[in-house]
């Protein structure tokens, strides 16, 4: 769990800044515009998610599938589960930070 010069608990939010690392979140807050627009994108990823591994599992019950588009059906579910992981562990933190 990351803190503010104030002892507030930082949100890691699912951008980076432009140097690649992460973004945190300062605010009491819940409902300010910041926090929103990332609850939104949180449930869009997640969303997407379930959306890329409905189409891998349809892939992968196929029985002649090339490599090709298996390759392609890997890249999206990494990219799936990076996302996914980051926002479980920005709400884990969340988590920790209201005991």
């Amino acid at each position: 769990m990351m803190f503010d010069g104030k002892g507030r608990a930082l949100r890691l939010l699912q951008w980076t800044n432009d140097f690649g690392g992460p973004c945190w979140l300062s605010t009491t807050d819940p409902g300010s515009r910041v926090s929103r627009m990332a609850d939104e994108l949180e449930a869009a990823m997640i969303a997407s998610a379930e959306e890329v591994l409905s189409e891998a599992r349809e892939l992968l019950a196929e029985s002649a599938v090339g490599e090709r588009e298996l390759r392609f059906a890997g890249a999206r579910l990494a990219e799936s589960l990076g996302d996914t992981l980051r926002i479980a562990a920005s709400r884990g933190g969340r988590l920790e930070s209201a005991d």
